[in-house]
């Protein structure tokens, strides 16, 4: 009963405000509010950009590739109201070092922990986006007690669920796509890169605008940052399928309650059918007329959703 209630109370009044047209997409990426600070955090191998703000019970945001953890400020200043929020930057993106290597989820999941660790915080929520989904099924099936409740959105975890068959995807060529002449090919045309992921995976191309496309776009053309992400994030992913099938094989389906959040454009409610090979206890949300991009797409709807849930 409590579990129909939050839809009634959530999903519901979304679409009633989607039609009423209150749902649009944000407008800009934004600067965080004084209430964030952000410090440069010791890791293996280098250090991660996170930002920390608020006091309360902790909420941990993972985004993922073509984002930063920018992609999160309309969801982290609601949230930081009443709880302690903790953005990083994963590791080699954004405004984090770039190692060399340290790129399997599982790695950077310890990594994570170790973060928590530093900043005194036992037990967080987790909301996480593309490879953030993939970081976070690694935190949660090594540190179980450390995470309560679990927001997954939009993108499917390696070695698990229908991932051999999205590999046959050719929306997923970038996977990969790498090495030093694709680097060199790449360097100087990071907009052009960044913008058939935005074109191509959401559900309206204008609905991602000029200022959020420089954004990111200026942040992945920093030294380092193309390389990290494909011959890093993207090209551990065989390694990644290898380390869940035996993390799955170890702790079987997570225990946790779980939103599992897609796209009308995207997974929409197959988000949740493929966070159910892994969880036993899973919700489902569908963010309409959104592709992949869903805080850029329909932020409105995506916040009112993800924070109805975390606190219910």
């Amino acid at each position: 009963m409590a579990r129909l209630n939050f839809f009634r109370r959530t999903l519901l009044p979304a679409s009633l405000a989607l039609l009423f047209g209150i749902g649009a997409a944000n407008a800009e990426v934004h600067s965080y509010s004084a209430a964030f600070h952000a410090s440069e955090m010791a890791v293996s191998g280098g250090t991660q950009h996170v930002r920390v703000g608020g006091k309360g019970p902790a909420v941990l945001l993972l985004h993922g590739f073509g984002d930063t953890g920018d992609m999160w400020q309309p969801l982290a200043e609601r949230l930081v109201k009443d709880h302690t929020v903790i953005i990083p930057d994963l590791r080699g993106m954004g405004l984090s070092s770039h190692p060399e290597g340290g790129y399997e989820k599982t790695a950077q999941a310890r990594d994570l922990a170790g973060i928590l660790d530093a900043l005194k915080v036992d037990k967080v929520q987790l909301v996480t986006h593309d490879i953030g989904n993939m970081v976070g099924y690694a935190l949660i099936a090594q540190f179980p007690e450390r995470v309560t409740s679990w927001v997954v959105m939009d993108a499917p975890l390696p070695g698990l669920g229908t991932w051999e068959k999205q590999l046959l995807n050719p929306r997923v060529w970038h996977f990969n796509f790498r090495g030093p002449d694709v680097e060199r090919l790449v360097a100087g045309r990071e907009r052009i890169l960044l913008d058939r992921f935005y074109n191509e995976l959401s559900a309206n191309p204008a609905g991602i605008d000029e200022q959020t496309r420089n954004h990111y776009a200026e942040l992945y053309a920093r030294p380092g940052a193309i390389h990290n992400a494909t011959s890093g994030q993207f090209g551990a992913f065989a390694q990644d399928a290898k380390d869940n099938q035996a993390l799955f094989a170890k702790v079987g389906k997570l225990q946790l309650p779980v939103l599992a959040i897609g796209g009308d454009h995207s997974y929409g409610a197959s988000m949740k059918t493929e966070v159910e090979s892994v969880a036993n206890h899973v919700d489902g949300a569908v963010i309409t007329d959104s592709g992949h991009w869903i805080m850029e797409e329909q932020t409105d709807q995506a916040v009112r959703i993800i924070e109805a849930y975390l606190r219910k």
